[in-house]
C-alpha cells in the first residue's frame, strides 16, 4: 500500500526536526506543499505533485540517516512507478 505524500511529509519533519538544524531552507517550501498532497498524480496550486517531491529530492541532500534513504527511495519509486 503506498502512503499518502503528506503521511510521508510528516515522517520527514519529524526525522529531519530531531538532526540539530532542522529542515533545509530550500527544502522547507516543498515539504510544506507535500503536506497539502496525497498522490503523486494531484496538484498543488500551479504545480503537479511529481515536481514538488522532484525539488524536495534535489533540496534534501542535507537530510541523512536510514530513514532519510528510506523514505527518498520510497518517493523515487512513486516518480517511477507513474
Amino acid at each position: 500500500m503506498t502512503r499518502t505524500l503528506a503521511a510521508i511529509a510528516e515522517e520527514i519533519e519529524a526525522d529531519w526536526s530531531t538532526r540539530g538544524n532542522g529542515v533545509n531552507y530550500a527544502a522547507r517550501p516543498y515539504l510544506d506543499a507535500m503536506k497539502e498532497l496525497i498522490s503523486i498524480s494531484d496538484r498543488y496550486y500551479q504545480d503537479n505533485a511529481r515536481g514538488v517531491v522532484l525539488y524536495f529530492l534535489s533540496n534534501a541532500s542535507s537530510w541523512r540517516g536510514e530513514t532519510a534513504k528510506r523514505i527518498k527511495a520510497e518517493l523515487r519509486a512513486m516518480l517511477a512507478a507513474k
